[in-house]
């Protein structure tokens, strides 16, 4: 399917997978001057692939929904099937593997990125844009460990994986909410707070004369939820109470994604910001808490996310622990298209370098490619993409994608899939295809050498 050009006056200039800076420079009605399009990454908790509207009309996102139809659909987008992986590798470009995080970061553990680490937000920074962080961090989970020791000049949220929703308090009762990294104590529900500060931002923090890159990295639906009853009566038709909370939640953050949207229209801005949305990974099956959040004040959650029609849940290397919905929309600049080409988030870091027509840090290698022509609707070259969990590697090369349960490369079982011909991964086709399993293998064993781990 073609795809409309950029804006006529530019369209001569796109060469490639990078756009001038000259050419999408704008002046807006207010005088301000931008050089390069602000970029704007919008991140739900544990979104599953059937847990937004234009993928299941049950559920309520209309904000979501019209970026995707008015914008570019990523019907092929990857992640890790963790939060705190898939965070490292949207900063670095680089499987997170390569920094030892293989799952969530928690308490006790010392796994952070490396202070030298170049991030997105410090490689924008270097090429003149101002960089702030509303919502959830999980890279590290004290003040020395936050953001701003990661290129990001402004920061707001929390450090940790998950928290009371009221309260602003992790399960085990650590302060965790943060303004500029240093703790802070605020009342209001999280997703409110995570809305209100990144429209603060935009109104009023920001410098006026440069480009800014906002990360808005919600908290919800991760479990706990706790919502107002005006979300939860949107969803009548749903009878167990958890599944019903986590679709409010989204609902609750949908509209606040709509705040901002209306906040960049408001600030003559909308134009010429660049807005991703994405899920860090699959949506979880269900969730325990035990004696975390003071006993019993969170039920245990039999139902929350839904991951329908792919395969497993969050955690798993599995189409549904890893591919998520995701979009871009970039006003008048990007034509409504789904996009099939297979794009992860380890992509997003040389893409926006593309984009600004800047060169990568010379000593920051990214593992991404730059996939700007797949979001103008052509094709990319077919690459190799890697997971690695605690409990499970992959390797998906074209439509083949191995699967091997264990920890260790040497030891465990194989599961190999077509995903052209089998996108559900119902049938192992192991025994059938040596030949594929064994390239595919050899490459998974390259990647696994190159971890620290």
């Amino acid at each position: 399917m073609k795809r409309r050009e950029f804006l006529e006056n530019s369209a001569k200039g796109v060469a490639g997978l990078a756009v001038s800076s000259s050419l999408i420079s704008l002046l807006s009605c207010t005088g301000e001057v931008t050089q390069n399009p602000n970029i704007v990454i919008i991140v739900s908790d544990d979104t599953g692939w059937n847990d937004v509207g234009y993928h299941n009309p049950q559920i309520k996102t209309p904000n979501i929904d019209r970026l995707a139809k008015e914008g570019v659909e990523l019907n092929n987008f990857y992640v890790s099937p963790l939060c705190s992986p898939t965070r490292a590798a949207l900063l670095t470009g680089k499987h997170p593997s390569r920094y030892g995080i293989l799952g969530p970061i928690v308490g006790g553990m010392k796994e952070t990125l490396p202070k030298e680490t170049i991030t997105l937000a410090e490689f924008l920074k270097r090429n003149g844009y101002q960089t702030a962080i509303t919502g959830k961090w999980h890279l590290g989970l004290k003040p020395e460990d936050g953001p701003k020791q990661f290129g990001f000049d402004y920061t707001y949220g929390y450090f940790h994986g998950q928290l009371d929703p009221i309260t602003h308090l992790y399960k085990w009762g650590d302060k965790t909410w943060h303004r500029n990294d240093q703790y802070v104590e605020e009342e209001g529900h999280v997703t409110d707070l995570i809305t209100n500060e990144a429209i603060k931002y935009i109104k009023e923090i920001r410098s006026k004369t440069n480009p800014f890159f906002l990360y808005i990295p919600y908290s919800v639906p991760h479990f706990p939820v706790d919502e107002d009853q005006k979300w939860l009566d949107m969803y009548p038709e749903i009878e167990n109470l958890e599944r019903k909370k986590y679709c409010a939640s989204m609902t609750h953050m949908d509209d606040g994604i709509g705040q901002i949207i209306k906040s960049l229209e408001e600030n003559k801005l909308l134009d010429n910001s660049l807005i991703i949305y994405m899920s860090d990974n699959g949506g979880c099956e269900n969730f325990r808490s035990g004696p975390d959040y003071y006993g019993n004040k969170f039920p245990p959650a039999e139902m929350l996310g839904d991951n329908k029609p792919l395969r497993g849940w969050k955690g798993e290397l599995y189409e549904g622990g890893i591919r998520v919905p995701a979009l871009f929309y970039w006003k008048g600049k990007l034509n409504p298209e789904k996009v099939e080409e297979v794009i992860a988030v380890e992509d997003f870091y040389p893409t926006f370098a593309g984009l600004i027509k800047t060169k990568l840090p010379d000593n920051h290698d990214v593992e991404g490619i730059k996939v700007w022509s797949a979001i103008e609707g052509k094709d990319i070259p077919e690459r190799i993409l890697y997971w690695r969990t605690d409990k499970q590697f992959a390797i998906r090369k074209g439509e083949w994608k191995l699967i091997h349960n264990g920890g260790n490369i040497h030891e465990g079982t194989d599961e190999l899939y077509n995903l052209k011909l089998d996108p559900f991964e119902k049938e192992n086709l192991i025994e059938l295809n040596q030949s594929v399993t064994k390239k595919l293998k050899e490459e998974m064993q390259k990647n696994a050498a190159l971890d620290p781990l």
